[in-house]
């Protein structure tokens, strides 16, 4: 390489360390906006009513431009202690509770898009954007996708447009006499919109098996007429297309869905690709069913139980005669799990919208904590339902299924994928407890040895395993100074040619 192509391409050691990210000064929004789009004076009622005094602000990135004004307007008129998160660990849809407590946070306010999973770590506000809905165009769209005017429909939303479901509601309720309305509502004794608690969840929502009027899912409750379930509605969504519209339509996948975009003021019909979502989540169970070593992925550390359902997915695959490993690594991506070639497949526990997660770039398949139960778990079935909320798996959950009582026996099934036979030893809790530490295990009155270990196997036959530790036989020697800078251009060795 010439020394002129050296200089372009590669830049000094120190330049490349020392980085500064600028943070933008200005807001994209004036500020006689910021009150009506953030709700400022709400959220200082709501930091003065309950004298907090440090304040955790948490926005998405396409918010963090205005984050700096609003922080600045809710100190100058609460003298409260202001803390910006960004980059949240996990979901910005999700409550980052950890980050607020790193600061000692008294509470927290989400802006933006919001799952509504609940937490119960701090006090937590949701300001929901306020974008437009233009009603007149809404209501084109709603009669022409829905003629008859006695069909049983239930308007849903995403949260920024759910200010407009009153007026959507009032003006085509007097055509549509079977037109119901859905409602934010949030799980959590300290939970608030706007300043307005909005804790309407209780354990007497009950799902859409159960012929009920109230039906709650993923932070909306609607009223359904007696003797109807979910499966007799229409659903009309008004939003973009994205992790919340896949969520309901993957739930409620017998419902047919239309959708509305604000944006581009298109409605247009939803359900046709349900299909063929539905088909890649099976082939996804298959290969749970083949897989001997499973990835637990913490995909959130704010939606409560998290920590009882990891539990749960460790017993459930142990009985399954399966092998599990835990990891937090924060956001996913491709080259992380890249790294656990060991691993068959991995389990994502998260929040409902992050757990239907594409796996298609992955190296390995990644399911969710449902799935990995109708693969280890054979007293549960899929019948067509759908559960994304890993809670409703939980003991008491409305999707919870017990194990049966099981004997110890090997039991084998072809695999659908290759069409092999598979064996799985599955073992009752009080036998997983006796042979836990034992790497001989007796099985059909012959003995086998068993690796105890499914990951050190993987690595036995591994042609790298690693550098060479050699305790002992390296001698000891004083410090010496090492290299200063990057690996592209040591200071010493100066620019290549």
């Amino acid at each position: 390489m010439s020394t002129t192509m050296a200089h372009a391409f590669s830049s000094s050691s120190e330049a490349v360390i020392q980085r500064v990210v600028q943070v933008p000064m200005k807001t994209n929004s004036p500020l006689e906006e910021l009150e009506k789009l953030y709700h400022i004076d709400a959220t200082c009622d709501f930091v003065t009513q309950h004298q907090f005094e440090k304040v955790a602000l948490q926005f998405p990135d396409e918010l963090l431009v205005d984050s700096i004004a609003i922080a600045a307007e809710l100190e100058s008129k609460t003298k409260a202690k202001v803390f910006i998160l960004g980059d949240t660990s996990y979901g910005s849809c999700c409550v980052d509770e950890v980050a607020a407590e790193h600061v000692g946070a008294d509470c927290i306010v989400h802006y933006g898009n919001a799952c509504l999973s609940p937490s119960k770590r701090l006090p937590v506000m949701y300001v929901f954007e306020r974008r437009a809905v233009d009603l007149e165009k809404c209501c084109t769209s709603f009669r022409t996708l829905y003629p008859d005017t006695q069909r049983h429909i239930v308007i849903l939303c995403n949260v920024n447009y759910v200010h407009a479901i009153n007026d959507l509601l009032a003006l085509l309720s007097p055509e549509y006499p079977n037109l119901v309305a859905s409602e934010i509502v949030v799980e959590g004794e300290q939970c608030y919109s706007h300043g307005e608690t909005i804790k309407q969840h209780t354990p007497t929502c009950s799902s859409d098996q159960d012929l009920s009027q109230v039906l709650c899912l993923f932070g909306r409750r609607c009223a359904l007429k007696s003797g109807l379930s979910i499966t007799h509605y229409s659903i009309f969504y008004i939003g973009q297309e994205g992790a919340t519209l896949t969520n309901f339509m993957m739930t409620w996948n017998r419902c047919s869905f239309c959708s509305f975009d604000p944006i581009t003021m298109v409605g247009r019909t939803e359900s046709a690709s349900i299909n063929r979502a539905l088909m890649k989540r099976n082939y996804a169970i298959e290969r749970a069913k083949d897989a001997d070593v499973v990835g637990i992925l913490v995909g959130t550390l704010g939606v409560a139980d998290y920590l009882a359902i990891i539990q749960q997915l460790k017993e459930t695959i142990s009985r399954a005669g399966k092998k599990s490993y835990l990891f937090a690594m924060g956001k996913l991506n491709v080259a992380k799990l890249a790294n656990f070639l060991e691993l068959d497949i991995f389990v994502l526990i998260a929040c409902p919208e992050n757990s239907l997660l594409d796996s298609s770039e992955f190296y390995r398949p990644i399911v969710t904590p449902f799935e990995m139960e109708i693969a280890c778990n054979k007293n549960r079935e899929w019948s067509g339902d759908y559960i994304t909320d890993f809670r409703h798996l939980l003991p008491g959950g409305q999707s919870h299924v017990p194990w049966a009582e099981l004997e110890d026996f090997e039991e084998t099934d072809v695999s659908l994928i290759t069409g092999a036979l598979r064996s799985h030893h599955l073992v009752n809790s009080d036998a997983e407890e006796s042979s836990h530490s034992s790497s001989l295990v007796l099985r059909n009155q012959t003995l086998t040895v068993a690796t105890a270990n499914s990951a050190a196997s993987f690595l036995v036959n591994r042609s790298w395993q690693g550098l060479e530790p050699k305790l002992g036989e390296t001698p000891v020697v004083k410090a010496v100074e090492g290299k200063r800078g990057i690996a592209i251009a040591y200071e010493e060795e100066g620019i290549p040619s």
